[in-house]
């Protein structure tokens, strides 16, 4: 049995802990104490924020042409964990189906009833925006933050042999300077970030099952905190004991089913829906995105002195900052025997192609039904209940009253993946003696995170809902910004000569003892 590591463990959790006690104690000073502090960081730091993401899709494309692009990671001899079909699944359904999933309808919808300055709501400049915009929001960039934290991490951890901490990814910038109570330091802050950010994503997704349970039994009304609790108890519960159960037997099983009602969820709406328009307006979406790239990426509202960079783009690179490091350890730790570049490909390449897919099908017939159907869509915004324009959206649909169902089940699955990678990453790197040999931490461990994070979530969707969410995203986002931001300085020098860092290439140089570290 692995014991605990008092410095990762106990910080994050209490912290956290520290949050939900002052949030029931006095919500008025919380509440005005975290806008306070949200406010602070999108106003100081958006600039890196947009910065720094497109820094690390561009570095994910000069790795993959590179030299480093041949390295298998764990050595010529070592054999893969998971199948091609595996990784595809475990990295689509634990990375940000969730996501797709609960902003796939109220995003677009929102972009065309509700665009910047300048552009006329509901008008076809209204409809490029909505769906450029959620081109950008959800391919390329965003895995790209994940992926190369993953990629680093699989590189120090298999290749150079560091131990199981997320400051191994550091170590061609640190050395052994980055063991110890720094790798510690890293992995606590690198915790509470991950419980925020995944905070976050289990509120959106107790909403979401929430309001399809209302709307499946009649009730108008918001769903209540009662089933709320009950819903994230459900997602907790089960995610803990797919954890337990260990990432290569629950984990993949729950994987391979999610991807499967997800494929076949997307192709109902395709066939069911103004599906000539849906292809067309990809296509032509897809045009604008490509052209308006580098504006929409690195825009950050300074000209107009507009917000709606810091409200949607920057939330959206913050949250998926503050998944990075505990994202890309579990990424990192399943491509055991693949190359880096086929690493690239499973995690930023194949994944984007599907969430764009998903994007581009969801969000034309959004814009068929608001611009030509006239039904309202727009109507049914709400941020106490941000789900109600989904299931608004599905009942428009031939046999919406099917796809409901399918919906909750494959929002469940999704969030239950989510969460069982996360809480496996979460308890390993608060535990001793991790290895490749040793890769499964103590089932108390395991159970003390699910709960924590079930119970912080709970409190926050309660008293914030979707304001709460985009809070949670940015300051979980915030210090993890720094770690990739070190992460990808490490990726440079790495890149330059792969060998000086790789224990399994034959040209590098043996080491005089086992404490020296490459010069």
């Amino acid at each position: 049995m692995n014991k605990l590591k008092p410095l990762v463990f106990l910080p994050p959790f209490l912290l956290c802990g520290a949050f939900v006690v002052l949030q029931i104690a006095d919500e008025e000073k919380f509440v005005a104490a975290l806008t306070g502090a949200d406010r602070w960081v999108t106003d100081t730091f958006g600039w890196l924020v947009s910065l720094l993401a497109f820094g690390m899709l561009a570095l994910c494309g000069v790795i993959y042409v590179s030299a480093f692009g041949r390295t298998v990671l764990g050595g010529p001899k070592a054999r893969k964990l998971l199948t091609a079909w595996q990784m595809f699944a475990v990295v689509l359904t634990t990375n940000i189906a969730t996501g797709i999933l609960f902003w796939g309808v109220f995003e677009p919808t929102y972009h065309l009833s509700h665009p910047p300055a300048g552009i006329i709501p509901n008008s076809p400049e209204a409809a490029h925006f909505a769906i450029s915009t959620v081109y950008l929001h959800w391919t390329l960039t965003p895995y790209a933050l994940g992926s190369l934290v993953g990629l680093m991490f699989a590189f120090a951890y298999y290749n150079m042999q560091r131990p199981f901490s997320l400051g191994a990814p550091l170590a061609p910038l640190l050395g052994r300077h980055g063991d110890g109570k720094v790798a510690h330091l890293i992995d606590a802050v690198c915790l509470y970030c991950l419980v925020a950010g995944l905070t976050a994503a289990l509120a959106g997704s107790a909403l979401l099952l929430g309001g399809g349970i209302n709307h499946l039994c009649g009730i108008a009304d918001k769903p209540s905190n009662l089933m709320l609790g009950l819903i994230i108890a459900a997602i907790m519960g089960t995610s803990v004991v797919a954890a337990i159960s260990g990432v290569t037997k629950g984990i993949r099983w729950i994987a391979n089913v999610n991807t499967a009602f997800l494929l076949g969820f997307l192709a109902l709406v395709l066939v069911l829906g103004p599906t000539r328009f849906i292809l067309d307006f990809a296509v032509e979406g897809l045009g604008q995105f490509l052209g308006q790239y580098f504006q929409k990426v690195l825009n950050t509202g300074a000209a107009y002195q507009d917000r709606w960079p810091h409200t949607w783009t920057q939330m959206y690179f913050s949250a998926f900052f503050a998944w990075a490091p505990i994202m890309g350890v579990f990424l990192g730790r399943i491509a055991y025997g693949y190359t880096v570049r086929a690493f690239l490909f499973f995690n930023v390449l194949l994944p984007s192609i599907f969430t764009g897919l998903w994007m581009a099908v969801i969000c034309g017939a959004v814009v068929d039904m608001e611009m030509r159907g006239k039904v309202g869509l727009a109507a049914q915004l709400n941020d106490s209940d941000p789900s109600r324009v989904l299931y608004a959206f599905l009942g428009q649909l031939p046999l919406g009253n099917f796809l409901i169902p399918v919906l909750l089940i494959t929002a469940f699955l999704s969030f239950v993946t989510t969460a069982d990678g996360n809480t496996d990453t979460m308890s390993n790197l608060s535990s001793k003696g991790i290895s490749p040999a040793h890769s499964e931490s103590s089932m108390s461990v395991k159970i003390a995170w699910g709960t924590l994070m079930a119970v912080f979530c709970w409190v926050m969707v309660t008293y914030f809902r979707l304001d709460g969410i985009r809070t949670l995203s940015h300051l979980g986002g915030f210090p993890s910004l720094f770690l990739c931001l070190a992460i990808s300085v490490c990726a440079l020098r790495v890149i330059a000569n792969p060998a000086r860092y790789d224990k399994f290439n034959p040209d590098h140089p043996p080491a005089p003892n086992s404490n020296s570290d490459p010069p």
